[in-house]
């Protein structure tokens, strides 16, 4: 008597046709939501972290850069993990290649006139 109600309600398997409509209303949704991820989250990801790889080989010395705890200096010497930064006259501080977050634009002005 009490499993009687469930064999009603399994009932036969769906027509092809009712298939397709689950299909439609489950799996579409489901894959235009992985779609819109790919290209608003994953897609930008990936070519900012390539973008950054491509900033970090190009580094050489004389390159004004931002480290990402805010630090500006100018790199003294190049290694293959470690830069020397001298962030003021004669002070000179060791950082991580990783750590610098980008090419510094301070005290470059865009179309500087000359005088």
């Amino acid at each position: 008597m009490w499993l009687e109600s469930e064999a009603w309600a399994a009932g036969a398997a769906p027509a092809p046709q009712g298939m397709q409509q689950i299909l439609i209303t489950t799996v579409a949704p489901l894959a235009l939501l992985i779609v819109i991820f790919y290209f608003m989250l994953i897609r930008p990801q990936t070519k900012r972290a390539g973008d950054h790889e491509k900033m970090l080989k190009a580094l050489k010395r004389n390159d004004e850069v931002v480290t990402n705890g805010g630090l500006i200096g100018r790199i003294a010497e190049i290694g293959d993990r470690v830069l020397t930064l001298e962030i003021a006259p004669n002070v000179r501080i060791r950082v991580e290649r990783a750590q610098v977050m980008s090419l510094s634009s301070y005290g470059k002005t865009a179309g500087a006139k000359k005088e």
